[in-house]
């Protein structure tokens, strides 16, 4: 066994039988470093409305005093789970969907929180009344320092409650993750069916460490076969400070990241591809050109920012895709970017070079021949700064 568990055995947690019945939902609560935390975080959880749950608190080898905090809980609800080595935050995840028993599962880390005591049950009940729904997810508010600081705007997918269908969820999500992790409760059946976080997946012969957009690949993949629900109200917590997985990037963490968030909209595609799903094939091409076209310009991750070379995107692109006719619908969409990145630099005979070769792979790109036009001349150069300054200013 990979984990120790404190009041109750390992081996019944596999079961879906024990004493008092299998809790309807299991709460897996991350822990890493985050002692501190951790009593905000589960009281949130035992303080719900809904009370048939299970929490389990992975303790992946904290060097803190995690312990003694998970011990301290007097609820029979609360185990502690004890990993014999660091198993990082993935296979962590993973060990917690692997000893959890709930016909739903909520993943959280020990650093976020519920906001609101009835967000399980407003879950629960829209979950056993409709049965393809694979999650449900929420808006969120951002903590600093103890403080909420506002709703988290990327959080927000409708400005009401819904269920969508999950085909056009992903229209959206291929975009970009805006799930908020913390506030997803998912159907056993997609880990079970589909997939557990991944480790590892091969795109393009390459091996993809996927630490940086394993949840986001995991609600696209769900939300291929499953329904997905939206509650517009932020009921959960996102803490952001110096621990948390996502505050800062270096180089090697940098190139990871890009890696893996080129390679999600290309996986989807192939799933999409392999179902015989031409639309949703095709909705994935113009995310995969999006994302291309935002590390030409410039893509920011927290403090860091990545900037593809035309050299660094052909190698991908290649790799990506054996059709020319979609290579150079996508290229078009790149060298418009590059074209946008030399403009702003004030360099302006090589943004007319840059969205003339653009034009060349896709002559009805109508914005870009605006763009062109407005690089003609110093009148052109004026007014394409005046634009943009105006635009700046309202937004």
């Amino acid at each position: 066994m990979a984990s120790t568990v404190e009041n109750a055995s390992a081996e019944n947690l596999h079961m879906p039988e024990s004493p008092m019945g299998a809790p309807t939902v299991s709460f897996i609560v991350l822990c890493y470093k985050l002692a501190h935390l951790l009593p905000e975080c589960v009281n949130s959880i035992l303080s719900q409305t809904y009370c048939d749950f299970e929490v389990l608190i992975m303790d992946d080898c904290s060097p803190d005093n995690t312990a003694e905090v998970a011990k301290s809980f007097q609820d029979p609800r609360v185990k502690y789970v004890l990993n014999e080595k660091n198993l990082g935050v993935l296979c962590n995840e993973n060990e917690g969907v692997r000893l959890s028993r709930g016909k739903y599962v909520w993943i959280i880390s020990a650093d976020d929180y519920l906001r609101r005591p009835y967000i399980l049950q407003r879950y629960v009940e829209l979950m056993e009344e409709h049965s393809g729904v694979g999650f449900t997810c929420c808006s969120g508010v951002g903590v600093r320092e103890g403080r909420e600081v506002g709703v988290l705007s990327y959080s927000k997918y409708h400005d009401r409650d819904g269920i969508f269908d999950g085909r056009v969820f992903l229209n959206k999500l291929l975009y970009g993750n805006f799930v908020l992790a913390p506030s997803v409760l998912v159907r056993r059946e997609c880990y079970d069916k589909i997939s557990l976080y991944p480790l590892e997946l091969v795109w393009a012969d390459l091996k993809i460490d996927m630490v940086w957009a394993a949840d986001w690949y995991l609600w696209c993949v769900f939300a291929l076969s499953f329904d997905v629900a939206y509650f517009a109200e932020p009921m959960v917590c996102y803490r952001e400070h110096d621990l948390s997985i996502s505050s800062s990037l270096n180089q090697q963490d940098l190139k990871l990241c890009v890696t893996a968030d080129i390679a999600v909209p290309w996986l989807i595609r192939q799933k999409a591809d392999e179902r015989g799903l031409q639309k949703l094939s095709k909705a994935c091409l113009r995310a995969i050109a999006h994302e291309y076209a935002s590390h030409g310009y410039a893509k920011r991750y927290r403090g860091s920012m990545s900037r593809m070379t035309v050299g660094e995107f052909e190698e991908s692109l290649c790799k990506g895709t054996k059709s020319e006719k979609e290579r150079n619908w996508i290229r078009a969409r790149f060298y418009a970017a590059k074209g946008d990145v030399s403009f702003s630099e004030g360099n302006i005979p090589a943004a007319r070079k840059l969205y003339l070769k653009s034009l060349q792979k896709d002559p009805r790109m109508v914005k870009v021949y605006a763009k062109l036009l407005l690089s003609l001349g110093k009148l052109g150069v004026y007014l394409r700064t005046l634009l943009s300054s105006i635009r700046n200013e309202y937004n």
